[in-house]
């Protein structure tokens, strides 16, 4: 996974650069915003914009960087669908490589019945976390109404975000 300083960054073509923050956020109109605003003077005002043009996007941008998600403890996810993000989103959920096989089985089991509820993936920051912390959260976010849910899953995804920003761009 390639990271860059912010000069680097700079001098990337549109489509290099868009590319780069789409592995950030998988949000189209979120990452065409960041690049518009190249080129950037500082690590700090790139990752601040980041988090500020995420709070500024709307329900289907939402539902949009959902999707370059794998799911939560699948490693068939990771490894067939995410390859872009596949070194990022294991380090993030590395607390699920521990997790005994029962674990894991009900994570697939209520991501599955998340997803049949919600209409999207169960989205967690999950950096820190184990995986049985990540399913008393996915059991406990069952309960929310989707608007609730989907809200809480938009904070979660600009958390994801801004650290991946973090590991993008460096000093």
């Amino acid at each position: 996974m390639n990271d860059f300083t912010v000069k680097q960054f700079n001098s990337l073509t549109k489509l290099e650069a868009i590319e780069a923050l789409i592995r950030c956020c998988g949000a189209t109109r979120w990452a065409s915003s960041m690049e518009s605003q190249r080129p950037f003077s500082d690590r700090k005002s790139l990752i601040e914009l980041g988090i500020k043009f995420w709070s500024q996007m709307g329900e289907a941008d939402w539902k949009e960087a959902f999707k370059h998600h794998p799911k939560i403890g699948s490693a068939d996810s990771l490894q067939k669908k995410f390859v872009a993000t596949k070194d990022w989103a294991e380090q993030e959920q590395q607390g699920s490589r521990s997790a005994s096989l029962s674990v894991l089985e009900a994570l697939a089991l209520g991501n599955q019945t998340y997803e049949n509820r919600f209409g999207f993936i169960f989205i967690v920051c999950a950096t820190a976390k184990k995986a049985e912390e990540m399913l008393q959260l996915l059991e406990l976010r069952l309960n929310n109404e989707p608007q609730t849910e989907l809200r809480i899953t938009a904070g979660e995804q600009g958390k994801i975000t801004k650290i991946r920003l973090e590991r993008l761009i460096h000093e």
